[in-house]
């Protein structure tokens, strides 16, 4: 199943000519073929084709080749993997077919993922890419190593879509392994993009049709592997930051790959890649379909269940924890600040329980140092050391680079981050102090540090991965309690006073630095649809978008907002998002409403300053 032969006409695939014979597959085509009023022969005819354009095979010699292409590309980096995550994986990969849905930050990650299961002695993995990236004389290569490359915009396309799922549906029925990018494109800003579904809707439907055809009764069965990739460094990050400003994406030929090989002469550290924990398919999804409220959604809770498992795999960098505290700072900071302030926020990740990249001591000082140069090499980082001692500020011009690295580890802060702009709602507010303010009847959101939290969990949840409700409100208790709060379970009240004396006595505070980027990118968007006129005319967003782009870049100009990393088309399209599902964008939207939009987030906004205010007064 996993080998074919090696040939300098089409690819030979064995699935692909079971396929083609398969009755349920010839069914399928004449069911289409009547729903598009054509021809069943013309039908099978395209079908055929799109199969042919996508056809890959594990051809040894080529494998091999590509292998070793691709161990030359990754020359920039050494590459940790976990081998205790293998060993449990070994032992999956016996019973079933291994589906591995890969975090997407760089071109490099489709090297990484096939490189480190052969490695490690996976089976082979048939990895699906864009067809972008079928490039003469590469592709054919590619292809007889297992890379599907398949087309990006499909939706017009009823015969590819059919083509595809059925591919799909046939290496699973064969039980081969498949990788992909559960983002769909690479992340701009560092952190995990929302799931795109329709791979992992194919990989349900083909194990529905193999559980179906499953003639010998064996049992087909698919473990949905989570995988996280972060890189120390990447090259390709000064581009992606222009690209979410709104500069073009260059397109992907032969010279754009000469460029991206070139670039890899230059060391940049580590590549560090996890497996996330499995999830059994068809246990998940009879979980699901059991239920009518949630069955109807299986495919969405899936790809946000594998998103999860992602974020909880993924390492806190050395880069990454550098990378917030020199953003964080209003000043170049001397190793001993440096130190300083990467103490209180390592020792809350130790105490979440985030794995540290290469299991390195982030309050050592001598990896802060190492951590240091290498950021200085690549540019990240400009040192002065022609004084008494040296001391390190993010470079001009480069602090969007180090809000990408930033943002690798922002889903481990996010839930500390709410809680504290939850408890600056709270000392802001105009709630009387004292008993007054804790009665246990008292459901007023000015006391009501929960309530808070889901106001900004509903703000933010096209950002950010949030838990179900009731494990979203133990994670605020639980950071209430790490903040020193006596909270025994949601129905804990606080006053002015209390909140602001949880917040003074913090070690650790960082909404503004997680959450200030976001807010005031969503403030851009939000001013200029307050100052939308009535119109019987839904709102157009292409227009909206680039106006936004054109204010932001004022704002920071006029230091409105605070980071060039708000000015980013990526956030922009998010709030637009949130604002679509308030019915904002709609014709003859109330204008009371989008006001109300707009205040909401000032005010969330100015939350943050007070808490980055807070911060200035505790440094170093």
């Amino acid at each position: 199943m996993r080998h074919g032969v090696s040939s300098l006409g089409p690819i030979h695939s064995p699935e692909l000519d079971e396929l083609l014979r398969a009755p349920w597959f010839a069914q399928r085509l004449d069911t289409l073929a009547q729903k598009l009023d054509r021809r069943p022969a013309d039908v099978r005819e395209e079908a055929v084709g799109y199969l042919k354009e996508m056809a890959a095979t594990h051809d040894q010699r080529a494998t091999n080749a590509w292998r070793a292409f691709g161990r030359w590309f990754l020359r920039a980096y050494d590459v940790y993997v976990d081998d205790e995550q293998v060993q449990r994986l070994r032992e999956l990969d016996r019973r079933s077919s291994l589906a591995f849905a890969f975090s997407h930050r760089s071109y490099l990650d489709g090297f990484v993922v096939p490189e480190v299961i052969a490695a490690k002695r996976l089976s082979p993995v048939y990895t699906l890419g864009g067809s972008n990236l079928n490039l003469f004389p590469f592709g054919q290569w590619a292809s007889r190593s297992g890379v599907i490359f398949i087309r990006r915009n499909i939706r017009e396309l009823p015969v590819y879509r059919l083509a595809l799922r059925s591919y799909i549906a046939e290496l699973v029925r064969s039980r081969g392994n498949l990788a992909w990018s559960i983002e769909g494109g690479r992340t701009r800003t560092g952190k995990l993009r929302p799931p795109t579904f329709g791979i992992l809707r194919y990989l349900v439907d083909g194990l529905d049709e193999a559980t179906r055809t499953d003639a010998g009764g064996i049992g087909t069965d698919i473990q949905v592997v989570g995988v996280s990739i972060v890189y120390d460094q990447l090259h390709e990050v000064p581009l992606m930051t222009r690209e979410a400003r709104g500069d073009g994406k260059r397109p992907e030929d032969l010279r754009w790959l000469v460029h991206l090989a070139r670039q890899q002469r230059q060391r940049l550290g580590r590549a560090y890649l996890d497996f996330g924990e499995p999830i059994p398919l068809s246990d998940r999804l009879t979980e699901l379909r059991a239920d009518p409220a949630t069955g109807a959604h299986e495919v969405e809770r899936i790809a946000l269940d594998v998103s999860h498992r992602i974020n909880r795999a993924t390492p806190v960098t050395a880069t990454a924890v550098v990378s917030l505290a020199l953003l964080g700072a209003d000043r170049s900071l001397t190793l001993g600040q440096l130190l300083a302030t990467v103490r209180p926020l390592a020792g809350y990740l130790a105490r979440q329980g985030w794995a540290v990249a290469g299991a390195l001591n982030l309050t050592d000082r001598a990896t802060i140092r190492r951590t240091l140069d290498e950021m200085v090499v690549s540019g990240l980082v400009a040192v002065f050391d022609e004084g008494t001692e040296p001391v390190w500020q993010i470079a001009p011009g480069r602090h969007l680079v180090a809000a990408f690295y930033r943002n690798t580890i922002i889903h481990a802060l996010v839930q500390r981050a709410i809680t504290e702009l939850a408890l600056q709602a709270v000392a802001g507010s105009s709630a009387a102090s004292g008993a007054d303010a804790k009665t246990d009847t008292d459901t007023d959101t000015d006391t009501d540090v929960f309530a808070q939290a889901r106001r900004l969990r509903d703000l933010l949840k096209f950002e950010f991965f949030f838990p179900d409700s009731t494990r979203y409100g133990a994670e605020v208790l639980s950071e209430l309690r790490l903040l020193g709060a006596d909270a025994r379970d949601e129905g804990w009240r606080c006053d002015r006073d209390t909140a602001a004396r949880l917040l003074a006595g913090a070690d650790l505070l960082t909404a503004h630095l997680v959450l200030r980027p976001y807010l005031d990118a969503y403030l851009v968007v939000a001013d200029r649809l307050a100052a939308e006129p009535c119109d019987p005319e839904p709102v157009d967003e292409p227009r909206l978008l680039g106006e936004c782009l054109a204010v932001g870049q004022q704002w920071l100009l006029q230091h409105r907002i605070t980071s060039a990393e708000s000015v980013s088309l990526e956030l922009f399209r998010t709030a637009l998002r949130v604002a679509g599902k308030r019915e904002l964008l709609l014709a003859d939207a109330d204008a009371d409403r989008r006001q109300a939009f707009a205040d909401e987030v000032a005010a969330d906004v100015a939350r943050a300053d007070a808490i980055a205010e807070l911060a200035r007064r505790g440094q170093p």
